[in-house]
């Protein structure tokens, strides 16, 4: 069957009418073709293709993968990608946090305090502080304890004073118990204050504790 339009049947406004609407529907019909992300650079990266389907599975998009190859080229295990993944899809929405978790793990975070940051979405804008935190030498725990508190919106310290705190000379258990009671920036710097001015009146210099990570 032919598909020309007879000009006895259909007048030449009406054939060109038709034309222009038959033109619409093969292009839209092309537009509805499903896109298959490319995954190949996870296998570049480290991750192995027979295994990639269960990242298919979460309709992995291009730019994800992006993310992914940068989290493995950053030491992050395949494992803890899927999991990051998967966190993202918990939350619908997409995975963007392999670059912070590359730049953490790759400081020398453990995994394990990566993903808790991951499940409390603190991950992203708080990666530059967090490594300061951990270069600071502040424990992971002293790290995930401002993470829950600032999950939850609830007042915490940040990260320059829970380290200006150890170099002051408290210990970590102390630095925790202020950070579960809720203390401030300005009220742990008042503190700070206080102890070095009565340091000063006893005529010595507060030496900070030795740095050791556990």
């Amino acid at each position: 069957m032919s598909w020309a339009l007879h000009p006895r049947l259909f007048p030449r406004p009406l054939a060109g009418l038709l034309l222009a609407l038959m033109a619409a529907v093969f292009s839209l019909s092309g537009c509805n073709k499903v896109h298959k992300t490319d995954l190949t650079p996870l296998d570049k990266a480290g991750i192995l293709l027979q295994d990639a389907g269960q990242f298919r599975a979460l309709n992995i998009t291009d730019a994800e993968v992006q993310e992914l190859v940068a989290a493995r080229q950053g030491g992050v295990s395949e494992q803890a990608c899927l999991e990051l993944m998967r966190i993202a899809r918990g939350r619908n929405q997409p995975f963007v946090d392999g670059n912070a978790a590359s730049a953490l793990v790759g400081t020398g975070m453990k995994e394990a305090t990566v993903l808790e940051l991951g499940r409390l979405n603190q991950l992203g804008l708080q990666t530059g502080e967090t490594q300061a935190m951990f270069l600071a030498h502040l424990s992971d725990q002293v790290i995930l304890a401002i993470a829950h508190r600032r999950a939850a919106g609830m007042p915490t310290l940040s990260g320059s004073t829970a380290a200006a705190l150890q170099n002051d000379g408290s210990t970590e258990d102390q630095i925790l118990a202020e950070i579960n009671s809720g203390t401030t920036d300005a009220a742990a710097n008042a503190m700070i204050a206080r102890r070095n001015a009565a340091a000063a009146s006893q005529g010595f210099v507060r030496q900070p504790p030795r740095r050791r990570r556990r």
